[in-house]
C-alpha cells in the first residue's frame, strides 16, 4: 500500500511545479502583450 502514497506524492509534486510554471508564462504573456505597448523603448 505505500506505493500508492508515493505514487500520489510524485504525482502531486509534478503538478504542483506545471501549475506554478503555467502560472509564471500567464504573467510573462500578459506583460508582454500588455504592458510592452503602454511603455515602447526609446531609440
Amino acid at each position: 500500500m505505500m506505493s500508492g502514497v508515493v505514487w500520489h506524492w510524485w504525482l502531486g509534486f509534478f503538478l504542483a511545479i506545471g501549475g506554478v510554471i503555467g502560472v509564471l508564462a500567464l504573467l510573462a504573456g500578459y506583460l508582454m502583450r500588455v504592458q510592452n505597448p503602454k511603455y515602447p523603448k526609446r531609440p
